[in-house]
């Protein structure tokens, strides 16, 4: 089905040529609804994703429209509730309530549909790297996801916003930096088509562990169990600095930020907690399952702590499934998260890189009317990481599929290993991570 809009649809790079971080034509053409959106003296909304690239780009923004003149009395900033997303009927309400005429979306990964907020005269922009080719009709898409290496969302925010305002630079470089490295981990090499030179005074001002401090205390609220990702914002909002931030708190510092410091302990305290759970193999050793019950949103650690750390000869996704994150749902869903496994995006033998989305939707695909009943938050995210909320017994299905399936070659081994060598393998180990590992040979 085609998208309603041809404006909403993602740009193909045959027909506009990629200039990085996205098309020319689309980022002159979202620098222009902010400059509209800052001079009308309208109300607008900003919808952040929670993470540190999703509140980091929304400030970015946020700072850019206040240079441009907009009142801050005029900006309204909205997050979805846990376990929600802004295509939600509950949460477009509440969008809705706030009677904007300027909507900005940012990192919150798209779908086709109707317009995100009702009314003929409210615009939208959608500012995002997660792969999607449909977006809500009637909305500006700036996405990056088509134009590698894919940018961050604060990255993305950072490279639309600099041209329009002298004081971009100077007010939120640091931004990017915590938003970038919130995506891309604190290893990650500033170098083109990045804003290298820019990060590097960056770094020279707040050095790389200030900012790697900044990404991990930024993160925390969203993952604990009451996800009160306020915190985070406020904490950002009102420091011009991350020294603000990743200081020793004291008895004058802001309780948003010491909120930073007991929601990353809770954090950490509940990783501990579920880090031994021990993994389950598909039948054809593609994937390897870490099932928790947490309130908190801790799967996508777990799944990437055991990526990076469990080996295997056919293991491509390590996946962790959290049946406890939103308990208190209509029907009982599972939030889950995946990450491509170290092992096999290192491996010599891999031709393919591995497409978490395709995988997934694959495995759906081999039963009837699976991949449907899955609805639309399956198999949402990148390429490299992807996840989704499904209810529980869909999930059981999809992993049944899993467990069902057969490597290729005889007795399955082309893919994966045999079933009867997979309990082998399960009980000869330690319930811990540690146990997991294989070491290399000193």
């Amino acid at each position: 089905m085609k998208s309603p809009n041809k404006r909403a649809r993602s740009p193909s790079p045959a027909d506009h040529p990629a200039i990085w971080p996205a098309s020319d034509h689309h980022l002159q053409a979202a620098r222009a609804f902010l400059k509209q959106s800052a001079t009308a003296n309208q109300p607008v909304l900003l919808l952040p994703d929670k993470d540190a690239d999703g509140l980091c780009a929304s400030l970015i923004i946020y700072r850019t429209l206040l240079l441009l003149g907009l009142s801050p009395s005029l900006i309204s900033v909205h997050f979805v509730a846990k376990g929600s997303n802004v295509h939600a009927l509950a949460e477009r309400r509440r969008m809705e309530a706030y009677e904007p005429k300027w909507v900005i979306v940012v990192d919150q990964g798209s779908r086709e549909g109707g317009p995100l907020v009702n009314g003929k005269d409210v615009k939208t922009l959608v500012v995002d790297h997660h792969w999607s080719d449909a977006f809500p009709s009637g909305a500006l898409a700036l996405s990056a996801a088509r134009y590698p290496p894919v940018a961050t969302s604060s990255t993305l925010a950072y490279i639309l916003c600099r041209p329009l305002h002298e004081d971009v630079r100077l007010q939120t470089d640091y931004l990017c930096a915590i938003g970038t490295m919130g995506d891309l981990g604190s290893a990650f090499k500033w170098e083109d088509p990045w804003p290298v030179e820019d990060m590097k005074a960056c770094f020279k001002k707040y050095t790389k562990k200030c900012l790697s401090d900044a990404v991990r205390l930024v993160n925390a609220p969203r993952r604990t169990a009451t996800y009160d990702v306020s915190s985070a914002w406020e904490a950002l909002l009102r420091t011009d600095t991350p020294r603000a931030i990743t200081d020793t708190p004291t008895s004058s510092t802001p309780a948003c930020i010491r909120r930073l410091y007991a929601a990353q302990a809770e954090v950490k305290a509940e990783t501990d907690k579920w880090s031994h759970a021990p993994p389950k193999f598909s039948g054809d050793g593609r994937v390897a399952l870490i099932r928790i019950t947490s309130g908190a949103q801790i799967h996508p650690l777990i799944a990437t702590r055991w990526a990076q750390t469990l080996k295997s000869s056919k293991l491509e996704i390590v996946m962790c499934a959290n049946d406890g994150y939103v308990p208190s749902s209509p029907s009982t869903t599972t939030n889950f998260s995946c990450r491509v496994a170290r092992c096999a995006a290192s491996r010599s033998t891999m031709s393919v890189p591995v497409d978490i989305i395709s995988t997934l939707k694959e495995y759906a695909s081999r039963v009837p009317g699976l991949r449907e009943a899955m609805g639309e938050d399956f198999a949402r995210g990148h390429k490299e990481a992807s996840g989704g909320i499904v209810r529980t017994e869909e999930f059981e299905r999809l992993w049944g599929v899993m467990l069902e399936s057969e490597g290729e070659g005889d007795g399955g081994g082309g893919r994966g290993s045999p079933k009867k060598k997979q309990k082998r393998d399960v009980s000869a180990q330690k319930n811990t991570l540690e146990g997991w590992v294989v070491r290399d040979p000193t």
